[in-house]
């Protein structure tokens, strides 16, 4: 078996999804049961050229500009435009020509069809989302590269139109979703291509990501055969691994939203299976003290949080007022208590706060310590007595 260079199996990738563009491919897919009140809208030419594992966009909101990475002839941006309604925003990002001639001629459809348009289709490397590749096309068009000369000026000026005119914009993003594409992009650009979802997703934005993973490593003569790489098995990350990317990213509250019992396809023993994880972006910052306590409620007797937070269930633990606003957010707020100080300490006059360890905060630091109350029994929220 000849060993492919890392250009090699991109252009297999996109040799073979053009082809899957002009005609069906079922073994780019495995089966996905999406929402048929979302499917009536697009065109069955959409459904049947388009390829997936799994359905990030049940988990879209309306209002939320979402980023599709791969996406195809459209069919996940097009159901997500419908989720978003007219007050959101779908952007798709595809690097395949053909790709992009089926979903931008069938957009007009669509929009018409649900009664907004909402939906735009970008051509770029999931890699690289600050290079556009039209604007670059239409530069090249005008100055082809003949020598190394021409192509030191390509690289530049691909340099600088990833600053002044970026693909995607920095912090711009609510959701990124991605089908089934990730373990199509070679190893060595797969932390590039996590540093970019981070990279254009606004604090508090999240990644929902379905993807083919396996649950052994991938032996080198799988992973040096393009057709496999190309039908989203050579590349696929380990399932820890995938889990480990998002983390080394900078994401918190990683889960892992779905996962099949059945693998999708088993190669030399090792299973291929679809998952969807949900990541967030936004626990980078400063900590500040504000004498802010939070419960660990159960049902687990100790967790370990993103930030290295050791916390035992029942406990009242000091936490920095960045933790504690996150908690109150999703993944984490069902799972805690929150104890706010009696005299809340305004944000510009708080200290720093030392999070490198998980110390116990005694109630009479958020209290204070001349707290001498005495008050009559409480009325039970039924309306009746408490014992």
């Amino acid at each position: 078996m000849t060993t492919p260079t890392a250009s090699s199996a991109e252009s297999a990738t996109r040799e073979r999804y053009a082809s899957a563009a002009a005609k069906p491919e079922a073994a780019l897919c495995c089966p996905v049961h999406y929402d048929p009140q979302f499917l009536k809208a697009i065109p069955t030419e959409v459904i049947e050229k388009d390829y997936g594992c799994g359905d990030p966009s049940k988990h879209l909101r309306p209002g939320e500009t979402v980023l599709d990475l791969g996406s195809g002839t459209g069919k996940i941006c097009f159901i997500a435009s419908q989720v978003v309604g007219p007050t959101g925003k779908v952007i798709g990002v595809d690097m395949t020509d053909d790709m992009l001639e089926v979903a931008r001629r069938n957009a007009p459809i669509v929009a018409k069809n649900i009664g907004h348009a909402n939906v735009e289709f970008r051509k770029g490397r999931i890699q690289d989302l600050a290079l556009d590749l039209e604007i670059l096309d239409h530069e090249l068009r005008k100055n082809p590269i003949a020598d190394a000369n021409a192509y030191l000026a390509a690289d530049a000026l691909a340099a600088d139109l990833r600053v002044k005119h970026p693909l995607i914009a920095s912090e711009s993003i609510d959701v990124v979703v991605s089908n089934c594409v990730l373990n199509l992009v070679e190893t060595h650009l797969k932390r590039q291509l996590f540093a970019e979802i981070f990279r254009v997703l606004k604090k508090g934005g999240r990644a929902v990501i379905s993807d083919i993973v396996a649950d052994e490593e991938i032996p080198l003569h799988l992973q040096n055969d393009p057709h496999l790489w190309s039908g989203c098995i050579s590349g696929a990350y380990t399932e820890e691994g995938f889990l480990q990317a998002f983390e080394e990213a900078g994401f918190y509250g990683i889960e892992i939203l779905k996962r099949d019992d059945t693998p999708w396809q088993t190669v030399e023993g090792i299973e291929f299976r679809s998952v969807t994880i949900q990541a967030w972006k936004g626990k980078q910052g400063p900590c500040f003290e504000r004498n802010q306590a939070v419960i660990y409620k159960g049902p687990f007797k100790k967790i370990l949080d993103d930030d290295g937070h050791a916390l035992e269930r029942g406990k009242r633990y000091a936490v920095c007022d960045k933790t504690y606003q996150l908690y109150q957010k999703t993944p984490y707020r069902d799972h805690f208590s929150f104890v706010a100080p009696l005299i809340p300490i305004p944000l510009e006059e708080a200290k720093p706060f030392n999070c490198a360890s998980s110390a116990l905060r005694h109630p009479k630091e958020t209290k204070g310590q001349d707290y001498h109350a005495t008050t009559a029994a409480s009325t039970c929220r039924d309306g009746g007595a408490c014992c």
